[in-house]
């Protein structure tokens, strides 16, 4: 059945789920902050800043007018970078409350927030008053924009602690090329989602050293270990790191050069500096501030994240990556288990 979809967020992500939701059959609004990006939506069917070569449905409606993207919605889509998303949030919870809606929420936002350690699903309960909404779905795994796109066969996973949220979720977004599967660890697929973006920075880095498929496959896999440690410790299902939020989100994002992560790995590694390489990405590389967060909750928490501890001392204390390589390589030995 045809649903009225409002997408928070025009970014490369945000603007591919809204097209493919047009293309779904659903009536679909999709809100930019960006005046000229919502013009070339609308009039030309591009958005060239994100996505450079997908022409978008001419049935696709875009407006940098919150309140009128959200009125009558019954599901709401959110795909805002961790730093923005709060901010967000709270200004739909008024127009919500405003409206008198209580839509399904689904969230794509893939980090946690910077001092505070919040998960994306987490900000938005805080913002969003229970009578302003409905359940809160985490939308997550290996999903390039790029491929989906291309209509390239994709699964991912609907996370929602109420089975009824994630199977709405699931009928919305399913289709011939993608396919979501439920789960109810929102926890999980949460921490899967934004410490996968950390592993790739390093998978990348390692790859603009030199170093090749054994030093990757190494780096994936213990990378791995770390998230299932800090998410377990958090009560997630350990499972859920073996599923496509977990293992599968991972092994996309440190392999490809599609993710922004990878590449500004990969840029590391070939000894730029960090500042410049987020200058010259012109998007949000959300496992840089990811990174901080995971580090300080890490030890605060005193689970140990080696590879997150050491790409810490790269981008924020300024640390050679051959050293960190070398450090991580040296550390005393043992068991794969722990």
């Amino acid at each position: 059945m045809a649903e009225k979809i409002a997408v928070l967020g025009a970014g490369s992500w945000g603007s591919t789920l809204a097209n493919m939701l047009v293309e779904n059959g659903h009536d679909v609004t999709l809100w930019s902050r960006n005046e000229e990006q919502v013009k070339q939506l609308n009039e030309e069917h591009v958005n060239p800043r994100y996505m450079k070569h997908l022409i978008y449905s001419d049935a696709l409606k875009a407006t940098t007018n919150m309140k009128a993207a959200v009125t009558d919605a019954k599901v709401i889509l959110i795909v805002i970078p961790t730093k923005g998303l709060r901010e967000v949030a709270k200004k739909l919870n008024g127009y919500l409350a405003e409206l008198q809606q209580k839509p399904l929420i689904i969230h794509a936002t893939k980090g946690l927030e910077q001092d505070t350690y919040k998960r994306p699903s987490e900000m938005i309960a805080e913002e969003i008053a229970p009578a302003n909404r409905g359940a809160i779905v985490v939308l997550s795994g290996p999903s390039h924009a790029e491929d989906v796109a291309v209509k390239d066969m994709t699964a991912v996973t609907a996370a929602c602690e109420d089975v009824n949220g994630a199977r709405k979720a699931q009928e919305l977004f399913s289709n011939p090329y993608f396919r979501v599967y439920t789960n109810s660890d929102v926890i999980g697929a949460e921490f899967g989602a934004a410490l996968k973006n950390i592993i790739a920075i390093g998978a990348g880095a390692i790859q603009g050293l030199g170093y090749h498929d054994n030093a990757r496959a190494a780096l994936i896999t213990r990378g791995l270990a770390e998230i299932r440690r800090l998410g377990v410790a958090f009560g997630a299902n350990p499972m859920t790191f073996i599923g496509l939020s977990g293992v599968g989100d991972l092994v996309v994002t440190a392999t490809s050069k599609n993710s922004r992560n990878w590449r500004a790995g990969y840029q590391l590694g070939e000894g730029k500096k960090l500042e410049d390489v987020i200058d010259h990405m012109g998007m949000v590389i959300e496992g840089v501030y990811t990174t901080k967060a995971a580090y300080e909750l890490s030890r605060k928490r005193q689970v140990k994240m080696p590879i997150t501890e050491a790409l810490y001392h790269v981008l924020y204390e300024g640390e050679d990556v051959k050293t960190a390589i070398s450090q991580l390589m040296s550390r005393d030995l043992t068991s794969e288990n722990e």
